[in-house]
């Protein structure tokens, strides 16, 4: 057995002080004082849950596209806290789906938990950087490649606009176990209900790529802040939603349902690189921005510690909230065991100095040095 003594310990609920005793790579418990004759590692700052990210498009110099990509892209995404997540395929051709479908199904890559399909039922209207030639409507044959392929890849998450599918296809995927997530949509408030009432249970990134809440038409941002039946990933990087946007949405938001931050990482995320290649076009990355040529926002530069800072410091909420938010709220949306420090639980866990990243453990052992 191994303890951990920290400043403060972050269990996935409460903030406390003292030790996490960790035995053959689980959490023993989080105790006031070690037992007799445990070793102790004094780290000082914070310890919390592995973060659970449930939109990473790509990382380590790549985008998500096969095998290999997919194994750069968890070892970047460890190295900056994130020790469970959704590999996410930004729309694309229906064989590349398969291929990403494939390389996952496959596994043997830790911390990838399932997949995320973010397109290419969606909304031309709402495409943001997605690219409008691979977004179709999705037919009888999509449907059942979906409904497989969540039996085959652990958790998918699609996310999907009203524009390009149907309440029945919801009802259909939602029963094949698939969580379905509303988002890049145009769509009215009423059409948000029916299709949540047909199973949707997510919003893909609050705020950006979806209809408006105005004084008339409430849309699916009114949807998703007084629907409790709905979860939503949050950008927290102070570029995709405003701090005051984000402190009126928590304040706003009707539970059950509840806000999670997602990075929306691209190719940049763990390295220096200024460029990278989407669908055949440059992504420029500037002064904490990602955008195509003409400015349209393409992904967020963004880590969880970041996203973490900008609750605690610009948003203003508790320390606390804004962990559960990278930790235990996503992985409860996504039904993944991750995100907290109870007895029991895989030993997933990041030491935090400042809100710095200064260590991450996988099942009790130590990633690397950061």
């Amino acid at each position: 057995m191994q303890g951990y003594k920290a400043d403060q310990i972050f269990d996935g609920t409460t903030l406390r002080r003292g030790v996490l005793l960790v035995d053959g790579g689980v959490v023993a418990g989080v105790v006031d004082v070690a037992p007799a004759g445990v070793p102790v590692a004094d780290l000082g700052g914070i310890l919390c849950p592995g973060f659970v990210d449930l939109q990473v498009n790509g990382g380590g110099g790549v985008m998500l596209r096969d095998a290999d990509t997919l194994r750069q892209m968890a070892q970047a995404h460890a190295r900056l806290g994130t020790t469970s997540f959704l590999p996410t395929l930004i729309t694309d051709t229906p064989a590349q789906t398969r291929r990403v479908v494939d390389a996952v199904a496959s596994g043997g890559v830790a911390g990838i938990v399932g997949l995320h399909l973010e397109g290419p039922h969606l909304s031309v209207a709402r495409k943001g950087a997605h690219a409008a030639g691979l977004i179709r409507a999705m037919r009888d044959d999509d449907l059942a490649f979906l409904c497989a392929a969540g039996a085959r890849v652990g958790r998918l998450m699609v996310t999907v606009s009203p524009e390009s599918v149907t309440p029945a296809q919801i009802a259909t995927l939602a029963r094949a176990g698939v969580i379905v997530a509303l988002g890049h949509s145009d769509c009215s408030y009423e059409t948000a209900q029916e299709y949540v009432a047909a199973g949707a249970t997510v919003a893909t990134h609050l705020f950006n790529a979806m209809s408006q809440m105005t004084a008339r038409e409430p849309g699916l941002v009114g949807a998703v802040l007084t629907d409790g039946q709905l979860d939503a990933g949050l950008i927290a990087d102070g570029v995709h939603v405003h701090p005051a946007t984000i402190r009126a949405a928590l304040a706003a938001k009707a539970g059950p349902g509840e806000v999670f931050l997602v990075t929306d990482g691209m190719a940049v995320a763990g390295t220096l690189d200024t460029e990278f290649t989407l669908n055949g076009r440059v992504i420029h990355r500037r002064e904490g921005r990602l955008t195509l040529a003409d400015g349209t926002l393409a992904g967020a530069d963004l880590d969880f510690a970041m996203a973490i800072g900008v609750m605690v410091d610009r948003v203003g909420v508790p320390l606390a909230q804004a962990l559960a938010m990278a930790t235990r709220i996503p992985a409860r949306v996504a039904g993944v065991a991750a995100g907290q420090l109870r007895a029991g639980d895989r030993a997933d866990f990041v030491h935090l100095v400042g809100l710095a990243v200064q260590g991450v453990w996988r099942g009790g052992e130590r990633l690397g040095e950061n």
